[in-house]
Parts: C-alpha cells; structure tokens; sequence
C-alpha cells in the first residue's frame, strides 16, 4: 500500500513550483526512468520514482545579466542539498513512510556529485538507480531542464506511471526492498 502517490505529489503546490522551475519534463522523464532501472534492478520502483520526480526540486536559479548561466550554476550549485530537505518536508507532510521519506531524500541529496569533494561514496542501490536515471535524461549544456511539457499531458504520464507501480508492487514478483 503505498501512502502517497506520484500524482498527490505532482498536484502539490510545491512542486508546481520548484519542480516546474527546474523543468517538469525533465522530472517526469527521470520518474519513468527510475521506475524502469528500479524494476530492472530489485530496487522499490515506488521510492525511485519519487526521488526521480522530485530530485531538482531544490534548483536556484542561477542567472547572471538575465541570462541563464549554466557555468555558474556548476561552480556554485548545491541544489541537492536544499532539494533532499524540501522533498523530506514534503514527503512527510504528505503522509509518507517516515523511513521511505528519509530514504527518497537521501536519494535526492545524492543523485549528483556537482557538490561534493573529490573522493568515492558508497550510494545504495536507491540512490543509484536515481543518479542513473538522471543521468540518462541528461543533455549538454543543461538543455534538459528547458524541455516543456504542458500540465495535463504530465500529469497523463504521472498517472500512467502511479498505474504501473501500483501493478508492480502488487505483483508477486515484488519483494519490499528500497
């Protein structure tokens, strides 16, 4: 039984907001994504969806002279860190697991290194499938975040997608794992 939904997130005021920012098309693509590498690989498709959904959801944006500066947001960026504490918040608040909302913001703190020092982490099977998601939606320059989707033909695919986890999980092939 899953608390929340793609879809209840997706409606959410707050992704509306910060989610549509840093590019709706870009989120629903990564959600599908993660959904299909989750699958494949033993890992909750739930909790990799949203975390796939939700993972720009801390984006700044980063402007120099009105203009988009992609340079500048690579050197300064730490849209994970902010975005893992608004998706949290808003996980819980939405009535999630306690633990899968932990867990789908880790995943969400972790679905980039753009922040981090040099050196190795040891990213869960979660975390992992997100950042390889992400990275499978991802196009030079920062061109993916400016992909546009309108609202209903998102949500479509939303539910859609709400459909196929719930199959899933309602499978006897699913085991709950995260």
């Amino acid at each position: 039984m899953r608390n929340v939904t793609l879809e209840t997130l997706y409606v959410h005021p707050i992704v509306q907001k910060y989610v549509g920012r840093s590019g709706m098309a870009h989120a629903v693509s990564v959600a599908e994504k993660a959904f299909e590498i989750a699958r494949e690989s033993g890992v909750n498709p739930d909790l990799a969806a949203k975390a796939g959904l939700l993972h720009d959801i801390g984006h700044y944006e980063w402007y120099q002279d009105g203009e988009w500066d992609y340079q500048l947001y690579r050197e300064n960026d730490i849209h994970a860190i902010k975005g893992a504490a608004r998706a949290h918040k808003l996980l819980v608040r939405c009535g999630e697991n306690l633990q899968n909302a932990k867990a789908i913001a880790l995943a969400v703190l972790l679905h980039t290194d753009s922040y981090l020092p040099e050196g190795e982490l040891q990213l869960t099977p979660l975390q992992k499938v997100v950042a390889l998601a992400d990275e499978a939606d991802e196009e030079p320059g920062g061109n993916h975040h400016y992909r546009q989707i309108d609202y209903d033909s998102a949500l479509r695919r939303i539910q859609i997608l709400d459909t196929k986890i719930n199959e899933y999980i309602e499978s006897p092939r699913f085991e709950q794992t995260s």
